[in-house]
């Protein structure tokens, strides 16, 4: 009995279908991959030194990541630069001002990732239809041109308080650009006919270009003429 039970396990054994190995994506077909399987990252160029430590490039289809180590100092480096610029995004904001400051609101873009991803999408569709360059580097162009160098702080001496010019470090210059170009288009878009998408690539343009029209360019040229003023 137990040999044949034996030849019938043999047998059964020998029917079975053999497991194929699902093919593992290699290195290059990792590094290959599509901003929204459109936009490339190869040939992205980072001119500034300063900033090419912390402009992320790495190769993602969507930019959306879980961030399990938030805690860990210089964190951000390990962003995408794109899914850095969704972060940004997502805040609240009217658009209007009161004492230099956008007013911090329960906006419809706060929390909700995947709207402000189709937003960035859109916004990138309308840099590439208008400048026939790929909008990665649009971007990244656009934050260096628009990252700050230098900004002021208060100090105190003895009982006066005097203002000095401070250089700024990579990390909180790209933070500083990031910021602006979000507001921009929350400013650009609200209560206007101009959707946030729009106004999201018009700022992306003028500030590649160096406008003076730009949000970031402006606020970048203030903090910079503040500083030297301080020097």
């Amino acid at each position: 009995m137990q040999e044949k039970q034996q030849q019938q396990q043999q047998a059964k054994r020998r029917r079975a279908p053999v497991p194929v190995p699902k093919p593992v994506k290699t290195y290059t077909e990792f590094n290959n991959q599509l901003l929204f399987g459109k936009y490339s990252y190869s040939e992205i160029e980072v001119k500034d030194p300063s900033l090419k430590s912390y402009i992320n490039l790495k190769p993602l289809v969507q930019p959306s990541t879980f961030r399990n180590n938030s805690k860990k100092m210089f964190s951000k480096a390990e962003i995408s630069v794109v899914e850095r610029l969704v972060n940004s995004l997502m805040r609240g904001g009217t658009g209007k001002k009161v004492g230099g400051h956008v007013i911090r609101t329960e906006g419809r873009l706060q929390g909700k990732k995947l709207k402000v991803i189709h937003i960035v999408n859109e916004a990138f569709a309308i840099v590439q239809n208008k400048t026939n360059s790929n909008p990665i580097q649009i971007l990244v162009t656009a934050l260096e041109n628009s990252a700050p160098i230098e900004d002021t702080t208060r100090i105190r001496q003895g009982g006066t308080t005097s203002t000095i010019s401070v250089d700024i470090s990579a990390s909180r210059r790209l933070d500083i650009a990031l910021k602006n170009v979000a507001l921009a288009s929350i400013i650009g878009a609200f209560n206007k006919k101009k959707r946030i998408a729009e106004a999201l690539a018009d700022e992306l343009m003028m500030a590649a270009r160096g406008d003076v029209n730009s949000y970031a360019i402006r606020i970048k040229n203030d903090k910079d003429r503040m500083a030297k003023s301080a020097r």
